[in-house]
């Protein structure tokens, strides 16, 4: 045993021990920076999103003044200092990953400057009440983090690949920002990227391990839906799960071709005047639904999950419905900073609501088609099922409804699929791309295969 032992220790390779340290330590530190970021990130986006409830509760007319004022201020902060901050930020993620392994033109979509412009702009919004999330936003503020410490280095330092960066940086963002350190990792690996998993696992489950612990030892340990109570029936309940499924992964789809549509629209409009006039005509729809149609419009919706989930999922009606899906498209449409993470899971979770409300489906029976719809919607608008079903399952903790989940994923990314074969992300990151490379949609730069050792770890 003696002679095993000191067999083994005499094999041990220091050098390479000592280089993959220090390639972890800016690793450790870029994990610490996203989990804290993250954190401060979602308590400011918290508490501006119930100052704005409580206030338009008090004043509903005043939204028809505040949203204009707040919508053209979001465009504004992004027009003005930060273009690349618009939106998402998923799609000038994806458009950085592929930019660099060209050159570094991928600093100006993932910087310090667009980090900070991206989350004043969705704040601004978010205080006339935009219905937008988080998520999308703290994925690229996390990628820019890690881009940041790993050009900051000195060339002397071994690091990491900045394309893995970009990536480890974008799971842990999205690990954090939700506390699904699973969805993290799929996350990275079904959308960001299609490589093989094993050039980057390393890094990978270290920067979501640390920043998801960073988050933790800030919020404590919590789950972002809470515990709904879900009750299955018997096999023919698969077919109502199915077809919530479906429904949702349509809309998603639609959803994501409106906001492209409108996206591509606005590519148009030569002037600022003319953007000014699109972004105030938004904010006035934005504002007639609030007033109008249904007041739960406002915000990420998650306390219209949560109200769904956890005190009566048979309080739906169509204008709710209707309303968390337009007050999206809206928000975004505007111009400003602004995620549709969260704002997908709350359309797709109203649907699978009101599906069952219309079918008559048992309480006890709803929240798993609610679970579903979220899966669906979600899917419907990334193209990314397995993503969407790990994602619902870890804010819930629901492990016995998985089969469900990653069913109602399936169906809904075929549906998907008849409306766009290509995720709205993906049509978006190509337009990032054309920015750079007049010549993209010609030439169509990819991704280094998987013999590249671009990504080894």
């Amino acid at each position: 045993m003696k002679e095993y032992v000191y067999k083994k220790f005499s094999q041990f390779d220091y050098q390479e021990f000592h280089r993959t340290a220090y390639q972890l330590i800016p690793l450790w530190i870029a994990s610490v920076l996203v989990g804290c970021t993250a954190v401060l990130y979602a308590k400011s986006f918290l508490y501006v999103e119930g100052i704005s409830s409580d206030f338009f509760a008090s004043y509903p007319e005043a939204i028809f003044i505040i949203s204009p004022i707040t919508f053209l201020g979001s465009w504004f902060l992004v027009h003005k200092f930060a273009p690349m901050s618009a939106g998402s930020g998923i799609p000038q993620v994806m458009a950085a990953v592929e930019l660099e392994s060209k050159s570094d033109l991928s600093k100006q979509l993932l910087n310090l400057k667009v980090s900070f412009v991206k989350v004043v702009s969705s704040l601004v919004m978010l205080a006339g009440g935009g219905a937008i999330g988080r998520e999308g936003p703290t994925i690229q503020i996390s990628a820019s983090i890690f881009s940041f410490i790993h050009h900051t280095l000195p060339k002397q330092w071994e690091k990491f690949s900045a394309q893995l960066m970009i990536l480890t940086g974008a799971a842990s963002g999205l690990a954090a920002a939700f506390n699904t350190p699973l969805g993290g990792i799929v996350f990275a690996i079904e959308e960001l990227t299609r490589i093989q998993f094993s050039k980057f696992r390393t890094t990978l489950f270290v920067a979501v391990i640390i920043s998801g612990m960073t988050a933790q030892a800030m919020l404590g340990p919590y789950l972002y839906l809470g515990f709904p109570k879900v009750q299955l029936a018997g096999y023919s309940f698969v077919l109502w799960v199915i077809l919530t499924a479906m429904i949702a992964g349509f809309m998603g789809g639609l959803f994501g071709s409106l906001v492209l549509s409108i996206h591509r629209w606005k590519k148009t409009l030569v002037s600022n005047r003319k953007h000014i006039i699109a972004v105030l005509i938004f904010s006035l729809c934005f504002a007639s639904l609030y007033y109008f149609l249904n007041p739960a419009v406002i915000g990420a919706g998650k306390d219209v999950i949560e109200h769904l989930l956890f005190v009566d999922n048979k309080d739906i009606s169509f204008n709710l419905t209707v309303s968390r899906f337009l007050g999206p498209v809206l928000s975004y449409g505007s111009g400003g900073a602004g995620g549709v993470f969260a704002p997908a899971l709350s359309a797709g979770g109203t649907l699978g609501a009101f599906v069952s409300f219309v079918s008559d489906i048992p309480s006890e029976y709803t929240n798993v088609l609610i679970l579903a719809g979220m899966v669906g919607f979600l899917t419907g608008v990334t193209h990314s099922p397995f993503t969407s079903a790990i994602l619902v399952l870890e804010m819930t903790d629901r492990h016995s409804v998985i089969f469900y989940l990653m069913l109602a994923g399936m169906f809904a990314y075929l549906i998907s699929m008849l409306v766009d074969k290509k995720s709205v992300y993906e049509h978006l990151k190509e337009d990032y791309l054309k920015k750079f490379i007049p010549d993209y949609g010609e030439r169509k730069t990819n991704l280094p295969k998987e013999s590249d050792d671009t990504y080894s770890d």
